[in-house]
């Protein structure tokens, strides 16, 4: 089945005039990214040779995905902007609410009946306003999309930071916030700052054990967490072509963890037998009609630093594996130098699991070459000394891998096979441990790394590498080994050596399953009744925000000034927090508890001056709130990176915070603060930061004449009676202005639509 046919080849029948009115234009070259943005220019904006890093741009995207956490709060919104159904093809894929613990089948039984309320809404939703539906154990959003909905020079956009997987079919895919994904929905334009363009030039060729894990494991040690925020990253080159698009969509898939709007690559034939494996030949045939259209033109790659604003250089011959981590997915080792980091940085050396699969690495390719690890140790006497769990990304995956004997290759060494969904990835996972705060050491193929992710515990050190990688760590049970040049002691007593891993790109009987999990919208929806009941702890209908007044922006408090890493994951954990998704009041509070409080180096306790004593974050905000106290928060570098989730943003809204001062944002949290109708905004001296004290009164200046580049002032009135004054800076253009004036992006489109 192909989904969206129609507009697919209507999309393709109009790209080359597109690209060629833009080159007309600018009058030079374009890149692949240029040419997909140019041609989704919405019809409010004029076509434009638009400065990068600056120009705020509208575009027409072509589909909107969500995911089970995120869909909740999205469609909520959504519901009550007045449209009957979504403009564009929107999908919703139940993948977040599935707790590994015992394994698939059990797992699924017990997550179907905790969350069948959530279910039931997002379906009977879905159904109502005509969006496509993919039931719980149909597999992780980014995989379905990329085998039945992401086609090369797309542009979509999700509720979800890994959207960016799809960058593996040559798309634009951007994860966003859920206010972002209404707009889409509802017909009004996407509103996003034009990228600026990182160019990746790829030369030789993978082999043994390197993977294209490694790839972007080696860009994030390049770029770092914040190096590639306000950028899209662009590969090319021979070593581009030379890898799978599953391939491609690991590496585009962890572009998050270095901040990047996406990643993408131009059409190849890897692309094409994807396409053809996965029942889109007719795509693929209309892409091969226009293949320049779907790459960058030549004088583009010939000459990368005069087209893109920063160019690396990455030779696939010379690329070592890579193990990142931990508590950060930029602390890059290479595998050779690995065990001496784990010596000398005291890294707990036992290995006590192993995890493979997720978003990023659950391909059948990725099976098959940590499959050929399980199988050979099984040949060769050996068992896993770690605990190891293995996450399909799809049905689909699941499916074909069963058939061909792969996963009875991982369960023959104690592999144990995990529902099709994120599971461990996010939190969802019951962790099997004698003491959940002890160090301890775990791998995963995963993307994210951040402390107390996995498992809630911030003494776990976990890390980062590609699936083989951690399946022979996880057989070895060691940090300290080198699979590429260790031996290990079998059960016979022998020394034995794992040979490097042998992939399958794609399922030589083909793709095969029994029920994917997609449900069709209704095709008479006004009869289906959404129900939330107002007694759930599940589910809330939302209320507008009212809109900021400048008398609130006078004498806050501060709530809290966070030190240091703060990530959506210390602003709106996931976890066990994901059921209250739904429910704004209820995940309220866990707003900022993770978050490290600069006055006293602890998370989730703060003074309250007001009560005259320290408080958890929630409490101490509603007591604020409570008396019309207004509440202001800071924090350091790139605030709020990781995950899309606007929980981080939504929460201290609803918890009576006006803004949020930083030294940097990162983008999709400092858009969903603007969405929510908050100031987000960042010191013109990031030295600032210090002046700023747990009993001050702190005052903005300047709201009444709030104006695009026009800089704010902070006042500090500190206990003392001493006083600081700073200037702080902003990125709101008139149209997000007019979101805080609203009170909110969704206030605003519902005054469009006329609804009260």
């Amino acid at each position: 089945m192909i989904f969206d046919l129609k507009m697919i080849r209507e999309f393709y029948a109009q790209f080359p005039a597109r690209v060629d009115a833009a080159k007309a234009l600018v009058k030079r070259p374009l890149t692949l990214t240029e040419k997909i943005l140019f041609a989704h220019l919405h019809s409010d904006n004029p076509l434009n040779d638009y400065k990068r890093g600056s120009d705020y741009v509208f575009f027409q995207v072509d589909r909107v995905a969500m995911q089970d956490a995120t869909a909740q709060m999205a469609l909520l919104q959504f519901m009550t902007c007045g449209r009957k159904k979504v403009a564009v093809p929107s999908t919703v894929h139940c993948d977040h609410l599935i707790q590994a613990e015992n394994g698939a089948d059990k797992d699924m039984v017990v997550a179907l009946d905790k969350n069948k309320e959530v279910f039931d809404f997002l379906s009977s939703v879905s159904q109502k306003y005509g969006i496509g539906f993919w039931k719980p154990g149909a597999g992780i959003i980014h995989q379905i999309v990329l085998e039945n909905y992401a086609f090369p020079g797309g542009m979509m956009i999700g509720t979800d930071s890994h959207t960016v997987n799809a960058g593996g079919l040559g798309m634009v895919a951007i994860g966003v916030g859920g206010a972002d994904a209404v707009d889409a929905m509802s017909g009004m334009p996407w509103e996003l700052q034009m990228p600026k363009l990182i160019g990746v030039k790829l030369t030789g060729k993978l082999r043994g054990w390197t993977s294209p894990k490694d790839v972007i494991l080696k860009v994030a040690d390049i770029l770092t967490v914040k190096g590639g925020t306000g950028a899209i990253l662009e590969y090319f080159g021979p070593g581009a072509s030379s890898i799978s698009a599953t391939g491609k969509g690991t590496i585009c898939n962890m572009g998050a963890e270095i901040g990047a709007t996406t990643s993408t690559f131009g059409y190849d034939k890897s692309m094409a037998r994807y396409l053809k494996a996965t029942g889109r030949s007719k795509v693929a045939s209309l892409c091969n009609k226009i293949t320049p259209y779907l790459t960058g033109d030549e004088e583009c790659y010939d000459n990368p630093e005069q087209y893109f604003d920063q160019v690396i250089h990455i030779d696939l011959n010379k690329l070592e594996p890579h193990i990142n981590g931990p508590f950060t997915p930029d602390l890059a080792w290479p595998l050779s130098k690995f065990a001496a980091a784990v010596k000398k940085n005291k890294y707990p050396a036992k290995l006590e699991v192993g995890l493979i699969g997720s978003c990023t690495n659950s391909s059948y390719e990725d099976l098959t070459r940590a499959a050929s690890i399980a199988r050979q140790a099984k040949e060769k006497n050996l068992l896993a000394n770690a605990e190891f769990t293995i996450t399909p990304g799809s049905e689909l995956i699941r499916f074909t891998a069963e058939r061909d004997g792969i996963l009875d290759d991982f369960s023959s060494i104690g592999g144990v096979v995990m529902a099709n969904a994120c599971g461990p990835c996010i939190g969802q996972w019951a962790r099997h441990i004698d003491d959940n705060k002890r160090p301890n050491s775990i791998m995963t193929s995963f993307n994210r790394n951040f402390t107390g992710r996995n498992d809630g515990n911030p003494n776990t050190h976990a890390f980062v590498a590609s699936p083989e990688i951690v399946t022979a760590f996880a057989i070895a049970g060691d940090l300290t080994f080198n699979p590429k040049k260790g031996t290990l002691t079998n059960s016979k007593g022998e020394q034995v050596k794992l040979d490097p891993p042998k992939g399958i790109e794609l399922p030589k009987a083909g793709f095969a399953v029994e029920d994917a999990g997609y449900i069709a919208p209704a095709k008479k929806s006004g009869s289906v009744k959404v129900a939330v009941d107002k007694k759930s702890d599940r589910l809330q209908l939302l209320k507008p925000f009212a809109p900021i007044q400048n008398s609130e922006l006078q004498n806050m408090r501060v709530l809290i000034k966070a030190k240091g890493k703060c990530t959506t994951d210390h602003i709106s954990m996931a976890g066990p927090w994901l059921k209250y998704r739904g429910h704004l009041e209820n995940i309220s509070n866990n707003c900022y508890i993770g978050a490290e409080n600069f006055f006293n180096g602890e998370r989730n306790k703060v003074f309250n001056v007001d009560a005259g004593q320290f408080m958890e974050v929630p409490a101490s905000a509603r007591a604020y709130q409570k008396k019309g106290i207004g509440t202001i928060i800071f924090g350091e570098e790139n605030l709020g990176e990781g995950s899309s989730r606007e929980h981080a943003a939504m929460e201290p809204r609803y918890l009576g915070v006006k803004a949020v001062v930083v030294k940097s944002f990162a983008r999709i949290h400092q858009t969903n603060l603007k969405k929510q109708g908050m100031l987000a905004l960042t010191f013109a001296n990031p030295a600032d930061y210090d002046k700023v004290r747990q009993d001050d009164k702190v005052s903005i200046q300047g709201f009444g004449s709030f104006a695009p580049g026009k800089p704010l002032t902070i006042v500090l009135d500190h206990a003392d009676g001493t006083q600081d004054k700073f200037q702080v800076n902003h990125t709101y253009n008139d149209q997000q202005i007019e979101w805080v004036h609203s009170g909110s992006a969704l206030n605003k489109i519902r005054k469009d639509f006329g609804v009260k």
